[in-house]
C-alpha cells in the first residue's frame, strides 16, 4: 500500500507533565478521544513532559527531536496508536484508522532518517563510508511505501549538495556516485546542481560507459516529459552535452541516429508529443551557442547593414574570436567585380516580332539602389542580398564550435526525415529562429538546405506552406533560398521546386503570382531563360491572369518565353487559349444552359468550344460526372452568376480556381460534393 508523505505541521502533538491532572483533557483531545477507561492502566506508567504551561495541543514537536517511532503492540493496547520517544518523555498519537496511522508511522520514520543522512553526509570523512551511506539512502527511497515527489528528490538534493561542496573527487568516485543514484533518476529529473555535475562528466569523459548506461534513460525521460526548458535550462544543457558525448564515440553520428530513432519509436507515429519540441529546443540552443560569443560582443558583431555591404568596415575587429568575418584578397574582389559587371550588362533577346532588353538582376539592383544612403536598419533578406563583396565573405568557426554545429544540423536533418515529425518541425522552424550570423554562414545554410528541400518535397500543405513567412513584411525560407537570398547556392533549383509545390496547392494563386511579380520577377525570368519549365509556366500564368500591368515588362516576359523551345511552345499554347477565350467571351449565345446527366469534363469543354457564351448567366451541371478539372473552362465565362454543381465530383481544387476568377458569381450549389473545409476557406 502507498502512503502520502506528511508535510511540516500536518501533526500537532503535545506531551503532559501530570497525567492524572490532565486525564480529562486527554480523553477529549484531538488524537486520544477514542480511549476507553480500561486503557488508563496502560497510560499511567508512561512519563510525560508538558512543553508549555499554556496552549494545550497547539505546539508541535520538531521531526529532528524524535528519537524513535513505534506502533503500540501490547495486549489490549488502544487502537491505531503511535508511540513517539522524545528527549525527556513519550508521546502517544491515535489516528482514526489503520491507514492514517501507518501513513504517520512511515512519514515520521522517513523524516527521522532524512535528518540523519543529511547530518552524516554533510561532514564526510571517508568516501567509502559516504558511498555506502548513499546506497543505503537510495535503497530506503526505493523501498519506502510513501508516494510523493520528495521521496526521490530529497536524496538527489542531498547528493547534489555533497558533490557541489566537494570538488576534489576522483573520476572513479564520480562514476561510483552516479551509478549509486542511477535507480532514482529513472523516474525523476536531476536537480540543477546534479545536472551541472553530469555535464562536467560528459565533457571530461564522453567515452565512459556511464554516459551510455546511466545517462541514456535519464535523457530519454527528460525529452519525453519535460514541458518547458525555460524553467530548467540546465536540463537542456545536460541533454546537449549528452548528445555531444554520443557524437564523440567511434561510431559518431550513427550512435546519435540510433538515439533519435529510439526517441521516435519503431512505429510510424511517435507516441510522445514532447520529444520533437524538446529536441528542436536543444538543437536551436546548441546552434546559437556556436555564434554566442560573437553575437554578445558589441564591438565584433556586424550590423545587418554591414553584412549586406560585405562587412567592409572590419578593420577594427578583434581577430582572436572563434567566429570571424574574413577579408578576401583584392585580386579575388576585383575578379568578382568584373564578373558582376558582365552579369549586369543587358542581354538582347530576339523575338519574331520585337527586340527587348532584359536585365537579369533588375529586381536586386533596384533594391540595392533604393537602400543606398539609408541609415535605417534594413530588411533581413535585403541585408543578406548577394553583392560583389558579400558573395565572397566567409565565416569561420573554431574547431569545437564547428563540431557542435555539424552535429546539431545533422540532427535537424534526421528529424526532417520522419513523416509524422515534419509538419511540427516545419512549424517550429517557420519563423527562422537562427541568428543572422548563422544565416550568413555558408556552411550552415548549405547543410540546412536538406531540411528545406524536405519541406518543399512534402505534398502536405501544412508542411510546404511553412516555407512562406509567418506574416506579411517578414521574410521566410522561400525568400532566403530564392535567387538573391543569402542561402541560394544552386542557381535557383530549390527556388523553382518551392514555387512548383506552392503553386500546386496554394489557394491564393493569383496573390502568390502577384507577390512573385513584385519581388522575384527577375529570378523567374532568368530561370525561364535557362529552360526551367516551372518558371516558364509561371510567366505564362502571369500573362494569362493579367498580373503584369506594365507593357514593357509584358514584352520582356514574351521575349523571355520565345528564347527557349519549351517557352515558345507554352507561349503558343497560351496564345491559342487566349484566342479561344476571346471567342468564347464574345457577346452572344444563351443566358441559361443545363447539361444532361452523365456529362463529363470533355463534354463540357466540347460544348463551350462550339460557339460564344458571353451572355451565359445560369449554368446547371447537377447530377453530371464533371470534376474539378472543368473549372479551367468555367472561369472563362465572364457573365456567369449562377452555377449548380449538385451531386458532382467537383472538389476543393476547382473551388479555389472559381473563387479567384468568377467575380460575378452570386449563387453556387455545392450539395453532395466532396468539397471540404479547405475549399470553403478559399471561397470565403
Amino acid at each position: 500500500m502507498r502512503y502520502k508523505l506528511l508535510q511540516e505541521g500536518d501533526i500537532q502533538v503535545c506531551a503532559i507533565r501530570h497525567p492524572r491532572t490532565f486525564l480529562s483533557k486527554i480523553l477529549t483531545s484531538k488524537f486520544l478521544r477514542r480511549w476507553e477507561p480500561h486503557h488508563f492502566k496502560h497510560f499511567f506508567p508512561l512519563s510525560f513532559v508538558f512543553l508549555q504551561p499554556t496552549g494545550y495541543m497547539e505546539n508541535s514537536i520538531s521531526y529532528s527531536a524524535i528519537e524513535d517511532v513505534q506502533l503500540l503492540s501490547w495486549e489490549n493496547a488502544p487502537k491505531y496508536c503511535l508511540q513517539l520517544t522524545i528527549p525527556g518523555g513519550t508521546v502517544l498519537l491515535q489516528a482514526a484508522n489503520s491507514y492514517l496511522r501507518d501513513q504517520w508511522f512511515h512519514s515520521l520514520q522517513w523524516k527521522k532518517k532524512i535528518y540523519k543522512y543529511k547530518k552524516v553526509l554533510s561532514n564526510p570523512s571517508r568516501w567509502e563510508v559516504v558511498l555506502k551511506e548513499i546506497r543505503t539512502l537510495v535503497d530506503m527511497a526505493l523501498t519506502s511505501p510513501l508516494q510523493d515527489d520528495s521521496i526521490h528528490q530529497a536524496p538527489l538534493e542531498i547528493v547534489s549538495k555533497l558533490l557541489s561542496e566537494n570538488n576534489n573527487l576522483t573520476t572513479q568516485d564520480h562514476e561510483s556516485i552516479i551509478v549509486a543514484i542511477a535507480p532514482l533518476l529513472e523516474n525523476n529529473h536531476p536537480p540543477p546542481d546534479l545536472c551541472e555535475f553530469f555535464c562536467k562528466h560528459c565533457r571530461e569523459r564522453p567515452r565512459s560507459m556511464v554516459v551510455i548506461e546511466v545517462f541514456t534513460p535519464v535523457v530519454q525521460r527528460i525529452l519525453k516529459h519535460n514541458m518547458d526548458f525555460g524553467k530548467c535550462p540546465r536540463l537542456r544543457l545536460f541533454t546537449q552535452e549528452y548528445i555531444l558525448a554520443l557524437n564523440e564515440l567511434n561510431a559518431g553520428m550513427e550512435v546519435v541516429k540510433k538515439f533519435i530513432h529510439s526517441m521516435h519509436g519503431p512505429t510510424g507515429q511517435c507516441p510522445h508529443p514532447r520529444v520533437l519540441p524538446n529536441l528542436v529546443a536543444v538543437c536551436l540552443a546548441a546552434i546559437y551557442s556556436c555564434y554566442e560569443e560573437f553575437i554578445n560582443s558589441r564591438d565584433n558583431s556586424p550590423s545587418l547593414k554591414e553584412i549586406r555591404n560585405g562587412c567592409q568596415q572590419q578593420c577594427d575587429r578583434k581577430p582572436n574570436l572563434p567566429l570571424r568575418l574574413l577579408h578576401t584578397s583584392p585580386d579575388l574582389v576585383s575578379q568578382e567585380a568584373t564578373l558582376t559587371e558582365s552579369r549586369l550588362k543587358p542581354v538582347i533577346v530576339t523575338s519574331n516580332e520585337i527586340h527587348v532588353e532584359v536585365e537579369r538582376n533588375n529586381t536586386a539592383n533596384q533594391k540595392m539602389t533604393a537602400n543606398v544612403g539609408n541609415d535605417s536598419e534594413p530588411n533581413l533578406i535585403d541585408c543578406l542580398m548577394v553583392s560583389p563583396t558579400c558573395s565572397t565573405m566567409s565565416i569561420e568557426l573554431s574547431a569545437q564550435a564547428d563540431r557542435i554545429l555539424g552535429c546539431y544540423v545533422e540532427i535537424l536533418k534526421m528529424l526532417s526525415d520522419y513523416d509524422d515529425w515534419r509538419p511540427a518541425l516545419a512549424s517550429l522552424l517557420q519563423p527562422i529562429p537562427f541568428p543572422k550570423e548563422a544565416l550568413a554562414h555558408e556552411k550552415f545554410t548549405k547543410e540546412l538546405k536538406y531540411v528545406i528541400q524536405r519541406f518543399a518535397e512534402d505534398p502536405r500543405q501544412e508542411v510546404h506552406s511553412c516555407l512562406l513567412s509567418v506574416r506579411a513584411g517578414k521574410d521566410g525560407w522561400f525568400q532566403l533560398y530564392s535567387p538573391g537570398g543569402v542561402a541560394c547556392d544552386d542557381d535557383g533549383e530549390l527556388f523553382a521546386s518551392m514555387v512548383h509545390i506552392l503553386m500546386g496547392s496554394c489557394y491564393k494563386t493569383k496573390k502568390f503570382l502577384l507577390s512573385l511579380a513584385e519581388n522575384k520577377l527577375g529570378p523567374c525570368m532568368l530561370l525561364a531563360l535557362r529552360g526551367n519549365q516551372t518558371m516558364v509556366e509561371i510567366l505564362c500564368l502571369m500573362l494569362e491572369y493579367n498580373i503584369i500591368d506594365n507593357n514593357d515588362t509584358q514584352l520582356q516576359i514574351i521575349s523571355t518565353l520565345e528564347s527557349t523551345d519549351v517557352g515558345k511552345r507554352m507561349y503558343e499554347q497560351l496564345c491559342d487559349r487566349q484566342r479561344e477565350l476571346k471567342e468564347l467571351q464574345r457577346k452572344g449565345g444563351p443566358t441559361r444552359l443545363t447539361l444532361p446527366s452523365k456529362s463529363t469534363d470533355a463534354d463540357l469543354a466540347r460544348l463551350l468550344s462550339s460557339g460564344s457564351f458571353g451572355n451565359l448567366e445560369n449554368l446547371s451541371l447537377a447530377f453530371t460526372n464533371v470534376t474539378s478539372a472543368c473549372a479551367e473552362h468555367l472561369i472563362k465565362l465572364p457573365s456567369l452568376k449562377q452555377l449548380n454543381l449538385w451531386s458532382t465530383q467537383f472538389g476543393d481544387a476547382g473551388l479555389r480556381l472559381l473563387s479567384e476568377h468568377l467575380t460575378m458569381l452570386q449563387v453556387l450549389n455545392l450539395c453532395e460534393t466532396p468539397v471540404t473545409d479547405a475549399g470553403l476557406l478559399a471561397l470565403s
